[in-house]
């Protein structure tokens, strides 16, 4: 029983990085730009997140920080790739590659050290006390309850039951015709892009403040690429992202334990886990019957940019 619990804290925790990136993905996709820049906006909160807590020691200012720096990097991909309708592609592997290496320069003097401060546990009355789950979700610390609970039913609600959230999707699926019908295309996309690049920002801040409290270089280990995969797998709908992110969470927790357990395996395996089941969360919806590949598709303009005259 201890054990289960055991994986399942750790799970819950692992899982909130990948949730919150994917949560954030998936305001972007939705409205049709695809941002392969996860990766490197998870370094660059990470970083943001340390530096900003060795000034002002108090873990939700670092998460402030993060979700600036994200604001600030997601515009800049956002002109790029709405307003001058520069290829998604390759932004986002520029803005990974720009990321990871401004990041690892300016945490230089940092690398190495534990945060100043870090989220701590907050236990909820009596439904700490349940057993197994009590202690493995409901005595986490409160960033935990915003990717898993507060976030996902927020953006849910957004998406699917506000008309602007119908707007949001229209856009994404057939953004000529949301114009035609008098909805802002550019600013939607825009802005929704925006806010994806800081929320996968903040997500680097979650990484360095409560996960692994301190900053290395390539602390993100392909995170941001896993995050990426998890969005398709999940649809692109947001509670379908964090349950993902919880499985893969509980992948991660396995390989902890294996290495922890001496389990007769390689520790090199173990550590791989993850990026194997990336494989197969992609490989899974190929095999999933057509109604709910129907259900679960890309936004149709997804990727590509939109040209008015084109209308």
């Amino acid at each position: 029983m201890e054990l289960l619990t055991g994986i399942l804290f750790t799970a819950f925790l692992a899982g909130g990085v990948l949730g919150l990136a994917a949560l954030g993905e998936v305001l972007s996709e939705r409205v049709g730009v695809f941002n392969l820049g996860l990766e490197g906006l998870m370094a660059l909160g990470g970083v943001t997140a340390i530096i900003t807590v060795t000034i002002v020691p108090n873990p939700f200012v670092g998460i402030l920080g993060s979700l600036a720096i994200g604001l600030v990097f997601g515009a800049v991909f956002a002109t790029a790739t709405v307003l001058f309708r520069a290829n998604q592609v390759l932004c986002g592997l520029a803005l990974t590659i720009m990321g990871t290496g401004l990041s690892a320069s300016i945490g230089k003097n940092y690398a190495g050290h534990p945060a100043k401060v870090v989220f701590e546990g907050v236990a909820i009355p009596y439904l700490s006390d349940l057993p197994v789950l009590g202690k493995a979700f409901f005595s986490q610390n409160v960033m935990v309850y915003v990717v898993f609970i507060v976030l996902p039913i927020a953006v849910h609600f957004l998406m699917f039951k506000t008309r602007h959230g119908m707007k949001m999707r229209a856009v994404g699926e057939n953004p000529a015709a949301a114009d035609a019908a008098g909805i802002a295309v550019m600013t939607i996309r825009f802005w929704y892009v925006t806010i994806g690049a800081s929320l996968a920002a903040a997500a680097g801040g979650y990484l360095t403040l409560a996960f692994v409290p301190s900053w290395s270089e390539g602390i993100t280990a392909g995170r941001g690429w896993i995050a990426t995969a998890l969005v398709i797998f999940a649809g692109f709908r947001p509670f379908n992202a964090v349950l993902g992110a919880l499985a893969f969470g509980i992948i991660t927790s396995l390989g902890f334990v294996g290495q922890a357990r001496n389990w007769p395996i390689a520790p090199a395996m173990l550590s791989t886990l993850p990026y194997l089941g990336t494989i197969a969360f992609m490989i899974v919806p190929v095999f999933v019957w057509k109604r709910m590949q129907q259900k679960m598709a890309a936004p149709a303009a997804l990727g590509r940019p939109y040209f008015r005259d084109e209308r």
